[in-house]
């Protein structure tokens, strides 16, 4: 358990994010690389992370999927969800404050999920990290939120959860499902 003080920290440190990125493989996969006989690779994404990622953009958070690898899983898992995919990315930190200025936000506004050591550069200079639970040590010691939940199986979704928790948007979110309703959150306030 966090102790209160922390996690009063933790809360408002959420309530600011704007734009939430999150790494692939081993963040929204298991991190396995699956290749076929032909050299094809697959990739296998929980449904819960994805409702997740959904609800933050239907909340007015701006979601990308930050991977170093090129991959068109990635590519039609974010169309799916109608999120930005970055893949084929180098320098991740510098993906993300470039989306972050095209939406005229301060990195203190950015939440990032990663699991591995090439997310720990952009995840120490965000407001908000975040790592499942079976992140490496060496990036799960700088996460502020460590899920409870591994990559691939619904940690992303604890995170997401987490911030409409703290942004106030879980009521609306229930309201409208159990009113059968269609979700519309509106903007950010």
């Amino acid at each position: 358990m966090i102790p209160s003080p922390a996690l009063a920290d933790l809360r408002d440190r959420a309530r600011r994010v704007r734009l939430a990125c999150f790494d692939v493989d081993g963040t929204l996969t298991d991190g396995r690389l699956v290749y076929d006989s032909a050299g094809g690779e697959s990739k296998a994404f929980h449904v819960h992370d994805g409702q997740g990622l959904v609800l933050l953009r239907r909340a007015g958070i701006e979601v990308a999927l930050v991977t170093a690898r090129t991959s068109p899983a990635v590519e039609r898992r974010a169309a799916e969800l109608g999120v930005r995919a970055c893949s084929g990315i180098g320098d991740k930190l510098a993906c993300v404050e470039g989306i972050a200025k095209t939406l005229g936000l301060a990195l203190d506004d950015v939440a990032f999920m990663g699991d591995d050591l090439p997310d720990l550069k952009v995840m120490r200079r965000v407001g908000l990290s975040a790592c499942p639970a079976d992140a490496h040590d060496w990036v799960a010691r700088d996460a502020a939120f460590r899920a409870q939940r591994d990559g691939g199986r619904g940690a992303a979704r604890e995170f997401c959860d987490f911030l409409l928790e703290a942004q106030d948007r879980v009521h609306p979110i229930l309201d409208a499902l159990l009113a059968d309703a269609p979700v519309e959150l509106g903007a950010q306030a």
